[in-house]
């Protein structure tokens, strides 16, 4: 008994910091679900076409008005890891896809909602997470029987997938305006390679240019590239119809010195001769670019005066300090090869594609024009539009239609939308439920359920009778031949979205499934939660204190302020801005604080 009674009086042993916050079991689990469906209940409101707006204040004091998933979760500041990894699926989306933002946080938020009750009913999350996994499976299954084929070549049938795509978004007022300048440049930067593979590279080749003032209907994709560049000298050719261009890495400038120079002069003459040679340094630049009788000069480093002389007597245009992303483009469009010194340039260099260049001044600034250029695969988006928050929103919904676009291209087979896909598979996988022996049906079954949470969304948001257009989906998709049958997201009404036109890529619907319910079932097997605190905020016990011998140590300490030791400071290497120099005994005083002694350079 005394043996048995002194164990009991023994102290606890604690492995974790006192400061640790921890979640274990159902807690953690619980906590997870209802941050996910709080992430979710940010963006549901911006599903369809009859979405709302957010209006979000970043940190700068910046205003974003926006119906954009990502763009909205991107401005959003959470604590919780739940929800930061749920707002990660959103930004994954995007640059995966470039669409389906919105719906992907909401499914992956009604997975985890489904999930609640099977985990008060005492059910393994290895089950859930088991039934989920064959669920997406055969979901993903009965998409490819669904899917349409559709012909790329057809512009009437991209423009309604891509139109199915914006719809939702701010520009649906301008009818066919953004989808037809998604997939213009979507046709322009594609490149067909021998073995059938197509590149499709928006985000380097397809510039877009928000240029305020003007109406939306100036809005165009040029043949060719636009830049805010004017030329260099007042009487150089601003039009030049089918120029020679010449592309260039280097400046027309004199070489300086990588370090400081110091030059002696004995005579006066000697100074006229190191101008002189100054000179015919950059008149022989200059030759070996007259050489290949060029109309138009474009460099990405600067261009002297003197340069500016010669190449004006010559009758060639010059553009200097272009961006080096611009002057890719420019290569695209003209032919042009890059040149990193001017003795390499030779004829094949020179591009000779474009049909005008031309500089106009559209309101306050210079733009350069290089248009109707010969099978261009690289081009420039203008858009005008009344104010910045326009054009901004505006981009944001063309980047999305970019995405559908390349993705058709890519892919080109598409679903019915307007939530018909949501409620074909709800329906396919409630009939195979049946079959799935055990307590792994539930999980099934919840995913079915969860599923139709696209279609409500869209009926809610529209200010449909939400009760009753769920059951008449039901009823329709129940018969054969259903599939079709979605939500009128304008009208509220159920009706036959592919004949509206109404349609989904392919691409967007599988990435969007397999996205949110991976998630979900990598949330739902967390059953612990350790959130430590940082060396840097711990005060007292549980590895606090002053470091001492070899522990790892923060603050002043790293940076090399120990201790003065018989008066005097240790030789020690100093930590400034990333860059670190060693300090010496001789060399400073060692009196005052560090950063005063010696800084680095």
């Amino acid at each position: 008994m005394m043996m048995g009674g002194a164990q009991q009086a023994a102290p606890g042993v604690f492995v974790l910091n006192k400061n640790t916050k921890r979640e274990q079991g159902r807690k953690a689990q619980l906590t997870n679900i209802q941050a996910g469906k709080t992430v979710a209940s940010i963006v549901r409101t911006t599903l369809g076409p009859r979405a709302m707006l957010k209006m979000l204040l970043d940190p700068m004091g910046g205003i974003v008005m926006t119906n954009d998933g990502n763009a909205i979760l991107r401005e959003v500041d959470v604590t919780h890891p739940a929800a930061k990894n749920m707002i990660e699926l959103s930004r994954a989306q995007d640059e995966e896809v470039g669409d389906g933002t919105t719906s992907v946080i909401v499914l992956a938020g009604e997975f985890l909602g489904v999930a609640e009750p099977l985990l008060e009913k005492k059910l393994h999350p290895t089950l859930i997470v088991g039934g989920y996994m064959q669920a997406l499976d055969d979901a993903v299954a009965a998409m490819k029987e669904i899917a349409d084929p559709i012909d790329v070549n057809n512009p009437e049938a991209v423009r309604d997938i891509v139109r199915g795509c914006i719809d939702t978004k701010f520009v649906s007022r301008y009818g066919t305006l953004i989808s037809d300048l998604a997939i213009k440049a979507t046709q322009t930067v594609c490149i067909t390679h021998p073995d059938g593979r197509k590149e499709i590279d928006l985000k380097r080749y397809a510039k877009v240019e928000k240029l305020s003032g003007g109406e939306l209907s100036d809005s165009m994709v040029l043949d060719g590239v636009m830049f805010n560049k004017d030329i260099t000298h007042p009487r150089m050719r601003r039009i030049i119809k089918n120029p020679r261009v010449v592309l260039l890495d280097c400046p027309l400038e004199y070489k300086k010195g990588e370090s400081q120079t110091s030059v002696e002069i004995t005579k006066d003459t000697d100074w006229e001769k190191l101008l002189q040679q100054e000179e015919d340094e950059m008149k022989k630049v200059c030759d070996d670019i007259i050489k290949v009788k060029p109309d138009v000069v474009i460099t990405e480093k600067g261009v002297s005066d003197l340069a500016q002389h010669f190449l004006l007597k010559a009758n060639i245009s010059v553009i200097r300090r272009i961006r080096k992303t611009d002057n890719n483009r420019i290569a695209r469009v003209t032919g042009a090869s890059i040149c990193n010194r001017t003795e390499e340039l030779t004829e094949a260099a020179v591009g000779s594609k474009c049909g005008l260049f031309q500089v106009k001044k559209i309101g306050d600034e210079y733009f350069t024009f290089m248009t109707q250029c010969e099978d261009p695969k690289a081009c420039s988006v203008i858009l005008r539009g009344a104010s910045r928050d326009v054009l901004n929103e505006m981009e944001r919904n063309l980047q999305d239609a970019f995405g559908v676009a390349r993705n058709i291209t890519l892919e080109p087979r598409m679903l019915p939308g307007g939530g018909a896909t949501e409620m074909a598979l709800a329906a396919r996988l409630k009939e195979k439920a049946k079959a799935i022996p055990g307590t792994k049906q539930f999980a099934y079954k919840a995913v079915a359920e969860a599923l139709e949470v696209i279609p409500r969304s869209l009926a809610h948001n529209c200010g449909a009778d939400v009760v009753r257009v769920m059951t008449d989906l039901r009823a329709r998709h129940a018969a054969p031949g259903g599939t079709n049958w979605g939500i009128d997201g304008n009208k509220g009404v159920v009706a036959d979205v592919k004949s509206l036109g109404i349609m989904d890529t392919f691409a967007v619907k599988q990435q969007t499934l397999r996205t949110s319910l991976e998630a979900a079932a990598m949330l739902l097997r967390i059953d612990d939660i350790i959130s430590g605190i940082s060396k840097k905020q711990r005060g007292g016990g549980g590895g606090g204190g002053m470091p001492t011998g070899e522990e790892e140590t923060f603050g002043d300490a790293r940076d090399g302020k120990r201790p003065l030791q018989n008066g005097r400071e240790d030789s020690r290497r100093v930590l400034y801005r990333g860059r670190c120099r060693y300090i010496d005994e001789g060399d400073r005083d060692t009196t005052g604080p560090v950063a005063q002694q010696q800084q680095c350079k």
